[in-house]
């Protein structure tokens, strides 16, 4: 290390020990025993290297802290359970953000409302509501960041009834790029569209109120059937959704699952092509719905009445923290040439390192602009893809990358060119994201509420060349 080095060293040391004075949070650099912690990602195969972790406290926290980037030519990344991290790139002149002990969960179940901090993860959301009979349009995963999924749009397994969870926001506390900290409703127009969608690219938001539903249980399950029968079971549901009541929102996926100890023996080790989902009537219409899957003669079906807080068992996603490596896209056409390409790809005559390939059926209310929406109010397309592999070492990885990259080659002629915020995992265009108008007008507010795009997003609105910061 030289001397200028040296110097350098001791004075940003010097810097955010006064950082750290000023806030209820906790500032952490390299040189403290949980560095490695603080600024992990949820997807453990993404290393963030940041130039420092704030562990925020309170919303004034997050003021001081956008406030000194600002001062110290930095900029900041916000980052509550740490999905979706892998489009963020460089952090080397960046503040991770880390909202993680804003753990507000408040219910009022007679307006059927509730607020939650920045560092709520869904699971924890749900448990609340389920002694009140009430249910929000919560992710498919009990750990994820209800505040990330929500202004990333949010496709629930009620998304097709009830719409995107992002509609349902009444409420924010946002801290905008300008250090500004604000609490806006629909009376505050062009925020308040704009957040609900773009999210990270205003601001950092530090509190959400949304609205909930009156609804304790709901007919939904699995049906799996061998991995051998994929083609069969694929063109059974292209059929069964053509003109689905809305009241049902469901999954098709390729599921390979590994040999892991903790799950059951019917599961260990085996591969499915499986639906899964929820049906929102009671549970002999729902049942009735359901007929023409059932005929086929599923493996396993466990499609049944449940308690609606359970509904973020039934993708079965990981736990916690797992490397992976992912994508996702929309698929504009379900036809029987697609479903030939993404079997050739993925399906049972390939050993494919794909753990699953999902599509997610739209259309219905997930598929209609709807009036209260934001930035992002609805979704086109026929199904919501995403897959992923496990990839805890590097060979796994690059045949992870492989057969990910066949897959989307594969299923080219029929994507969409636009893409959904939350299951992109690499880098995309914000044009792929919005529609051209909403797009510019997100860019316009943006370059006044987030100068210089001070407050990253992982899905920036433009680029940002840090070089004329």
């Amino acid at each position: 290390m030289t001397l200028q080095d040296l110097h350098h060293s001791v004075s940003t040391r010097l810097d955010t020990d006064l950082l750290a004075a000023c806030i209820t949070g906790r500032v952490i650099t390299a040189a403290d025993p949980d560095w490695g912690s603080a600024k992990l990602a949820w997807n453990v195969a993404v290393e963030l290297e940041p130039a420092f972790v704030v562990q925020v406290g309170c919303a004034a926290d997050v003021a001081e802290v956008v406030a000194f980037a600002r001062d110290h030519g930095l900029r900041v990344a916000p980052q509550a359970t740490g999905h979706n991290a892998a489009p963020l790139g460089d952090l080397a002149a960046t503040v991770l953000l880390r909202t993680d002990r804003l753990r507000e969960v408040s219910v009022d179940a007679q307006a059927r409302t509730v607020r939650v901090g920045a560092g709520v993860v869904w699971g924890e959301v749900t448990q609340a509501l389920a002694p009140h009979g009430l249910t929000a349009l919560a992710g498919s995963s009990a750990d994820v960041g209800v505040v990330g999924y929500t202004l990333g749009g949010g496709y629930s397994w009620l998304s097709r009834k009830h719409g995107l969870a992002s509609s349902s926001v009444t409420g924010i506390d946002i801290v905008t790029g300008d250090g500004v900290f604000r609490r806006i409703t629909a009376a505050d127009k062009d925020l308040f569209w704009a957040v609900r969608g773009a999210g990270a690219n205003l601001g950092v938001v530090c509190a959400l109120e949304f609205e909930v539903l009156p609804m304790a249980e709901v007919y939904a399950g699995w049906l799996m059937f061998p991995l051998d029968r994929a083609a069969e079971v694929f063109a059974a549901y292209e059929r069964w959704t053509r003109d689905l009541d809305e009241a049902a929102t469901t999954c098709i996926r390729l599921l390979r699952l590994p040999p892991l100890p903790e799950l059951p023996d019917f599961l260990r080790g085996q591969s499915f092509a499986m639906i899964d989902g929820a049906i929102d009537l009671p549970d002999v219409e729902a049942a009735r719905l359901l007929e023409p899957l059932r005929a086929l003669g599923p493996a396993i079906d466990t499609f049944a009445m449940m308690p609606t807080a359970m509904l973020s068992q039934l993708h079965m996603d990981p736990p916690g923290p797992t490397p992976g490596i992912g994508d996702g896209f929309i698929l504009e056409d379900l036809s029987a040439a697609t479903i030939d390409a993404l079997l050739a790809a993925a399906g049972p005559a390939c050993e494919s390192a794909l753990l699953a390939v999902d599509l997610r059926h739209l259309g219905g209310a997930v598929g209609r602009p709807d009036p209260r929406g934001g930035a992002i109010d609805h979704l086109p397309g026929r199904c919501l893809g995403f897959s992923v592999g496990v990839a805890p070492f590097p060979e796994a990885a690059a045949a992870v990358h492989r057969d990910l990259e066949t897959l989307i080659t594969a299923i080219r002629p029929w994507r969409s060119d636009r893409d959904y915020l939350n299951f992109r995992e690499s880098t995309a265009d914000a044009e792929s994201f919005f529609e051209p108008n909403a797009l510019g007008r997100l860019q316009r507010l943006q370059a006044f509420y987030n100068q210089d795009q001070l407050v990253r997003s992982n899905h920036p609105l433009q680029a940002c060349h840090l070089a004329e910061r």
